[in-house]
């Protein structure tokens, strides 16, 4: 059971992150790509500017 729950959060991380980096040019961010790609988790729950800007991505 515990496996099944980590691959879970591995896949939601994985699909985050590749969503938000298909939709990076629609965001205010013009460097870092990689950074706020790989920490978005971090990003998304601590920053209110990031969450706007990770949603305006995700809607491609």
């Amino acid at each position: 059971m515990g496996n099944l729950l980590v691959l879970a959060l591995a896949i939601a991380y994985g699909t985050g992150a590749w969503r938000f980096w298909s939709g990076f040019r629609k965001t205010n961010f013009s460097e870092n790509k990689v950074g706020l790609t790989l920490l978005w988790p971090i990003y998304f729950i601590a920053n209110k500017s990031y969450r706007q800007n990770f949603n305006k991505a995700l809607k491609g």
